[in-house]
């Protein structure tokens, strides 16, 4: 195992926005090898589940494209493409490096003449309107700045009618899964952390983002607000998880 890199980040409360984006990209540039392993782990293994859950949503009827946006390494891109044989998997990440790794995987299942991967920044997408059925983002939205942006973002790349999917980790709320997993993620985790990873102080940061992230109902609530209506919201493995899904309305062009 390499030597570990001994990083501390300031508290997800006190970050800028520019610090956020600069700490993101670093984060995810140092664990993209042990990403799958570093899902698992904060997931406590449902995190397949999950992302399958989310897929059985999605709903194609005019495009036939999906956007995965903040792809990582491509999981839920290749679960689409693995379900829908006619599907278009447009997949997006600003960290070059776990576009790498995803290409492997892609490459692996055999799906590279249905899925591309591109380098690029979720609260700017470089796609026309109304160009994707789906638009969606796993495990991403917490550690974006601005989340109005990216939200307006997805919804304007979708058709009238289409879906904005959100899947999410949050801090639960019910009071003995609180606590539980508060130790988890404040103690054990960062323990276990430095024997697996060689910067184990992005463990530190993604659990302080699940803590502060919005609750269920804020988010919600905040996707209504940009636009989104008949938002549903599933909670998945006692609310660790929340999948939120929101249509954009058939009268907005873009």
């Amino acid at each position: 195992m390499e030597e570990p890199i001994e990083k501390r980040y300031p508290p997800v409360t006190e970050m800028t926005d520019a610090e956020r984006i600069t700490i993101v990209k670093d984060v995810f540039s140092t664990v993209n090898r042990k990403y799958d392993f570093l899902n698992h782990f904060l997931s406590l293994r449902r995190d397949v589940a999950w992302r399958r859950f989310t897929v059985r949503k999605m709903r194609f009827f005019k495009t036939y494209r999906f956007l995965d946006v903040a792809t990582g390494t491509g999981d839920v891109a290749i679960d689409a493409a693995s379900r829908y044989q006619r599907l278009e998997v447009t997949g997006l990440d600003f960290v070059q490096e776990m576009l790498d790794s995803g290409w492997v995987k892609i490459a692996k299942n055999r799906l590279s003449e249905r899925i591309r991967l591109l380098q690029g920044d979720a609260m700017n997408l470089p796609f026309p309107d109304n160009n994707f059925d789906v638009s969606g983002i796993a495990f991403g939205l917490r550690n974006i700045p601005d989340k109005v942006r990216a939200l307006r973002e997805m919804i304007r790349v979708v058709v009238p009618g289409g879906q904005v999917m959100v899947l999410d980790m949050t801090f639960p709320q019910i009071r003995l899964l609180k606590g539980i997993y508060g130790i988890y993620l404040n103690r054990i985790l960062p323990r276990l952390a430095r024997l697996f990873s060689r910067n184990p102080a992005a463990y530190g940061y993604l659990a302080d983002s699940i803590m502060n992230f919005l609750t269920p109902e804020a988010l919600a609530r905040l996707m209504q607000e940009v636009g989104l209506t008949k938002v549903e919201r599933y909670a998945l493995t006692f609310g660790l998880t929340y999948l939120h899904i929101g249509y954009k309305p058939n009268g907005i062009a873009k």
